[in-house]
Formats: structure tokens, C-alpha cells, sequence
């Protein structure tokens, strides 16, 4: 049916990748563009005998003019944007020039700043609306996946909703004393930064790690799981009827908690540059270097993941609470796509939300969040593409 150009390489890349592949009637050409066009073709290679014709290309996403030479070149219908966060506003900044739709799975984050904050990319709004463009925020699990389960919640089974609990459960063991399921970059500054959620119109600040709960997890068992901020806490808190509160959990064992202190301790995890013999680095990235490469780790992790929304509120007067969840286990990604569950239930929904755009089901102009449309084709497509969703309307509240 069309075109798609996939910009990055790493483990959500390729998992999205593959699901293009699998859906060839809508991507009849994908293009992979990269720094590093080797990790490009290696995905090419591993997806070559497909019905989707792949192209790779090496691009540097902080440059605009050169995106836009490249836009240009394959004529995409949309760029989904599976670069780093900082990058999201250059391949903005490069649709609009080249007339493109644009997807991403992670709001913008300033690269000096661990922070992020959809005040950037929603001002892009009336210039996608002008140009007749749309620009789809948060296509991944959370954001995305999450979004869709309120906004399916919202839409069928309440007149308000009064309380979201998104919780990200991992039950998978790689065998490492500590790596991080997604970039190491991105991980450990979103986890060692404040938490925040959003009550009675206003945000509530807490210390890193600070409130902790523990969860028994279909699928999994029972985690501890920490009060975190993420980005879709700000759209939901905006775009949800009758919201008086919204809060994200994710689990982390004990391990990890004890090694992420100690390089905290040691000043590893810091983005303020040093000077290291006659050159200047940055602690974080230098410690992405050594990590284990997330994309490494699919065969040697083993487990499930549980990641969904508790919701409470009222239908036609009377209080109801629903909850929403997917399960994914990671052996079963690994046979399908040389994967481990955290880059599939991110990748799976970036190919979903962006072959929404491409059949029209999605197409409005202007910049939105995933929550903001029509959740019912968005559901159909997680049970038929990989993600299929359970519900329980006599759910365990979180305290």
C-alpha cells in the first residue's frame, strides 16, 4: 500500500521492522535509516526474504537538512521516528519540510536535562495542521498501548473515570547482575529522577524510588513496584474525562535498585560533561558503552512482562473499577522476532499506530496523543498483531 521510513536500529527498531515485514499488504517498502547503517543492514538481512521491499540508509538525525534530502529521496507516507528522544523535534522539524506523517513511541526529552515535557512537540500543532499533516505522539506500549486502554475504557464502559494506575511489571531474569531492558541511557535517567503524579489538578513531586507498592501480577507474582513520572501521565491527566488522579509503577528487583545506587554514589549516572583525559565526556553515556546492548539480551531472557491500567469510576451513577492488561513473554518474542518481550510490546505498537496513519483509520491534521483517537481498531489490532489484552472489572486496587 505504501512507504515507511523507520529511523534508529536498535531492539525496537527491529521488532517494528519485522512486524512491517509481517504486514506487507500496508508497507510495501520500508526504509531503516540510521547513524550506523551496519545495524541497518543486518536488519535487512535477518528480514530479506519478505514481501516488503527494504531499503537502508545511514542519516544523522540531529540534522534536518540532511533528513529532509533523505524524506525526499524515498517519499515516505510516514516517518516513524524510533530515534532518541532528544532527536524527536529535528525529525519533526524534517516531516514538516517534506510534507511527511510522523509517529514516534517517546515524547521529547532535552539531552542536557533529565526531563521530559510534551509542551515541545504539542506547539508544533497548528504548523502540522497548516501543512495537513498528522503527527502521532506515543505509539509504544507506555506511552500508547496505555493511552489506548483508557481511551477504550472511556469509550465503553465509563462516563467518568476518576483514577488511572498504569503498571509496568517485568518478570524477566537475563542472567546479568545489571543492564537495562531499553536504552541505558534513557532507563536509568527516566528511574533516577524524581517521581511525579498528577492529583486534584495538580502535580505531586516525590523523592526517586520514594513510594513503593507491592503487586500480586498476573503471570508473574508478586513485585514491588515504585512510583515513577511518565510522559503519558500529562496527556491522560488532560485528555481523560473526570480525572482526579493519575499515577505509573514500575517494578525493579532488588539487584538493580542496589547497583543503580551505587553508580548514582559514584557519579556514573550523571549528564553534566567531565573532562577525561584532554577530552570531554558525559558519565551516563560512557556507561551506555559498557552495559550490555539491550538488543543482546532476547535469547538469554526468560519470564513474562504484565503492563496495563487499573481504572475507577462511575457508570450511569454507579461506582466501577476495570483493569486492562497484556501479558508477554519474552521466549516466545525471541522465537518470533530475536527479541526480548520490552522491545516487542514497544515495537509491536509503534508498526500498529503507524499503519493506522497509513490505511487513513488515523489521519487528522495536527499533533496528537495516541489517546485521542478512535481506541477501537487500535485494540483489534493488538489481539491480531501479537499483543492480545485481558480484562477484569473486580480488579486488586493499588493503596
Amino acid at each position: 500500500m505504501g512507504k515507511c521510513l523507520i529511523i534508529g536500529a536498535g531492539g525496537v527498531a527491529s521488532v517494528a521492522a519485522a512486524k512491517c515485514c509481517q504486514n506487507s499488504d500496508v508497507f510495501s517498502e520500508i526504509m531503516l535509516a540510521s547513524r550506523t547503517k551496519s545495524k541497518c543492514d543486518a536488519i535487512k538481512t535477518r528480514l530479506d526474504n519478505t514481501k516488503t521491499k527494504i531499503h537502508t540508509a545511514q542519516v544523522d538525525a540531529d540534522n534536518v537538512p540532511e533528513l529532509v534530502r533523505l524524506f525526499n529521496e524515498f517519499r515516505p507516507c510516514v516517518v516513524l521516528n524510533l530515534a532518541l528522544p532528544y532527536q524527536d523535534l529535528t525529525i519533526m522539524d524534517a516531516c514538516l519540510e517534506a510534507g511527511v506523517h510522523y509517529v514516534d513511541t517517546a515524547n521529547y526529552e532535552p539531552p542536557d536535562e533529565a526531563k521530559f515535557e510534551y509542551k515541545w512537540q504539542w506547539s508544533y500543532r497548528e504548523r502540522f495542521e497548516m501543512k495537513g499533516l498528522t503527527a502521532l505522539l506515543g505509539s509504544g506500549f507506555d506511552p500508547g498501548v496505555t493511552g489506548v486502554f483508557c481511551a477504550y475504557a472511556m469509550k465503553h464502559y465509563f462516563d467518568e473515570i476518576h483514577y488511572i494506575d498504569i503498571l509496568d511489571c517485568n518478570g524477566g531474569d537475563h542472567g546479568y547482575p545489571f543492564a537495562t531492558n531499553f536504552n541505558p541511557e534513557i532507563n536509568i535517567r527516566e528511574v533516577s529522577a524524581n517521581g511525579r503524579y498528577w492529583e486534584n489538578g495538580n502535580w505531586i513531586e516525590t523523592k526517586p524510588m520514594e513510594i513503593r507498592r507491592t503487586y500480586n501480577f498476573d503471570g508473574v507474582g508478586e513485585k514491588d513496584m515504585y512510583l515513577l513520572y511518565h510522559e503519558e501521565l500529562e496527556s491522560l491527566a488532560q485528555n481523560i474525562k473526570g480525572i482526579k488522579r493519575v499515577r505509573f509503577f514500575m517494578t525493579f528487583g532488588q539487584s538493580y535498585l542496589t547497583h543503580l545506587k551505587c553508580l548514582e554514589n559514584v557519579g556514573m549516572t550523571s549528564i553534566e560533561p567531565l573532562m577525561y583525559e584532554g577530552r570531554e565526556i558525559i558519565p551516563l553515556q560512557f556507561l551506555k558503552a559498557v552495559l550490555p546492548d539491550p538488543a543482546s539480551l532476547g535469547q538469554r531472557t526468560k519470564g513474562k512482562t504484565n503492563i496495563g491500567c487499573i481504572m475507577s469510576g462511575v457508570k450511569d451513577g454507579k461506582p466501577l473499577d476495570y483493569y486492562v492488561y497484556n501479558i508477554c513473554d519474552h521466549q516466545e518474542c525471541y522465537k518470533e522476532v530475536g527479541s526480548q518481550a520490552i522491545s516487542y510490546t514497544t515495537g509491536v505498537p509503534a508498526m500498529i499506530g503507524t499503519m493506522m496513519i497509513m490505511n487513513g483509520t488515523w489521519k487528522k491534521p495536527g499533533v496528537y496523543n495516541i489517546e485521542e483517537f478512535d481506541p477501537d481498531p487500535f485494540m483489534d489490532a493488538l489481539n491480531k498483531w501479537g499483543l492480545p489484552w485481558v480484562e477484569s472489572f473486580n480488579p486488586i486496587l493499588v493503596e
